[in-house]
């Protein structure tokens, strides 16, 4: 798994990162396929009362690219809800990964005979 954290109007700090990477377990023990990851952490100059924090992913699996993005005031609840989004469509895609659509035990029998 490629691994990318980079910030924007933001210098990237070991303990922003770590935080981060623990988040990111989570996602990567329910889907163990994931191919890369670009992490962009951005602070928006805005006028002080409307300072916004944003943590955006890209996350490329097998397949497909999920891209979830979330702002907040604070740095690390913007992450923290940013990781539950994503944890959210990694289950989902695993979900529509999977075949459902299994024959019924009459079926299979009557093949038999």
């Amino acid at each position: 798994m490629n691994l990318t954290i980079s910030g924007h109007h933001l210098e990237v700090t070991p303990a922003l990162r770590e935080y981060v990477l623990t988040k990111l377990d989570r996602v990567t023990r329910h889907f163990d396929q994931v191919v890369d990851v670009t992490v962009l952490l951005t602070v928006e100059k805005r006028k002080e009362k409307e300072r916004r924090q944003k943590a955006e992913v890209t996350l490329h699996v097998k397949g497909r690219d999920i891209f979830v993005e979330q702002a907040h005031e604070d740095l690390y609840a913007a992450i923290d809800q940013l990781m539950d989004k994503l944890d959210r469509q990694v289950v989902r895609h695993k979900d529509r990964l999977q075949n459902h659509h299994h024959e019924s035990p009459k079926r299979i029998d009557a093949s038999v005979l």
